[in-house]
Parts: C-alpha cells; sequence; structure tokens
C-alpha cells in the first residue's frame, strides 16, 4: 500500500479540479534514471489503469494507480507535498530505499 498525507491529497484534489479532472487520479510510478538509479514519477491518469494488473488505492480521498513493478519499490511509501521557501512539491518517502540522491528525486534499491 502507498499512504498520501492529507497535504498531498488535499493539493492533488485542487491539482484535478484545476484541470477539470475531478474524476481522475493519480499514478505512482517508479522508472530508471536519476544519479541513483531509480527516479520517481507522478502524473494525472483519468482511466482505470490497467484493471489487471495495477494496484489502486483510495488514500485520503485520492485514488492512486500503481503498476506491478514500481509497487514492488513503492510498497509502503507516503507521497507527501512540502512547501517551504525553496518552493512547492511533491515528495515521496519511502522506506524501501537504500540510498537517495540529495535533491530526492532519485533512489537506488
Amino acid at each position: 500500500m502507498i499512504n498520501v498525507t492529507e497535504t498531498a491529497a488535499g493539493k492533488i484534489t485542487e491539482l484535478l479540479a484545476e484541470e477539470n479532472k475531478v474524476g481522475a487520479g493519480l499514478r505512482v510510478f517508479v522508472q530508471g534514471g536519476g544519479c541513483s538509479g531509480f527516479q520517481y514519477g507522478l502524473m494525472i491518469d483519468e482511466g482505470e489503469g490497467d484493471a489487471e494488473s495495477d494496484s489502486v488505492f483510495e488514500v485520503n480521498g485520492v485514488r492512486l494507480f500503481v503498476d506491478p513493478i514500481s509497487l514492488r519499490y513503492l510498497n509502503g511509501a507516503e507521497v507527501d507535498f512540502v512547501d517551504n521557501q525553496m518552493g512547492g512539491g511533491f515528495t515521496i518517502k519511502n522506506p524501501n530505499a537504500k540510498s537517495t540522491c540529495g535533491c530526492g528525486s532519485s533512489f537506488s534499491a
């Protein structure tokens, strides 16, 4: 399972409303790249995902779609939204990451 903080859920809901995609969800995925080997990805998913293979979670009113390969790396992770002096953005706290890069957008497993 992947958790979404209340702050992140509020921001996701706000973004979906701004894009007129109220029934959509958020796809969370891992792909090769970044300075540590893997990088996180987030994108709006308007469909039901791939019903045969995707895991679908509903957390704090937000639907998350995760493919099976990404779920292996993200199980137990938490999506958060942080707003600070450097700007705002989504972050992923991943207990499966053995190391992360300085910017926090990539990791190694």
